[in-house]
């Protein structure tokens, strides 16, 4: 069982996708929302849901391989606690999404890489290549095609992406 806790504090676009490039790499794994004002991921249950109702035995595996999204649906972190605990146990990797603003520790912060250091990086950052050809100071993500994203947004993984391979090298030492 691993858990990763990733942000990405300047792109809410990047913020949806990226944890969900980051589990996709893992496998099977399953994506977090603990931001209430996050976007809503395909699927039908979310994590006010199960903090309310509590997780079935059928919430706290994976039933089969590949990526699974739990969408927030309007609940904070404190409250959902025990639950995403309860989560980590059973699951393999689990991405924990962070909001944007959250100053909480995160294994993963994400930067777009642009030019003129708008974006003051984080100590361990990984940047994502927007196409200025300017030198980052961490890993760097290739660009993110629009087939990759519209499959992680569809709630499916493309069956190869430059983008997804990327995330493998950030996340398997933490996975390991």
């Amino acid at each position: 069982m691993a858990v990763l806790a990733i942000r990405t504090p300047e792109d809410g676009l990047l913020g949806a996708l990226a944890p969900l490039g980051l589990a996709a790499a893992a496998g099977t794994a399953l994506v977090v929302d603990l931001d209430p004002h996050g976007p809503r991921y395909p699927g039908e249950g979310s994590l006010a849901h199960l903090v309310a109702d509590g997780p079935r035995r059928s919430d706290l595996t994976p039933l089969r391989t590949g990526l699974a999204v739990l969408r927030n649906g309007g609940v904070e972190p404190g409250p959902a606690r025990e639950v995403v605990d309860a989560l980590a146990e059973g699951w393999p990797v689990v991405v924990m999404r962070l909001p944007a603003r959250d100053r909480a520790r995160a294994d993963v912060v994400v930067h777009p890489l642009v030019v003129g250091g708008l974006f003051p990086p984080s100590p361990g950052a990984v940047f994502q290549d927007l196409g200025f050809r300017v030198t980052a100071p961490g890993p760097v993500l290739p660009p993110l095609s629009r087939t990759t994203a519209a499959a992680l947004l569809a709630g499916t993984v493309p069956r190869r992406s430059r983008w997804v391979r990327a995330w493998k090298a950030i996340g398997e030492p933490a996975w390991a």
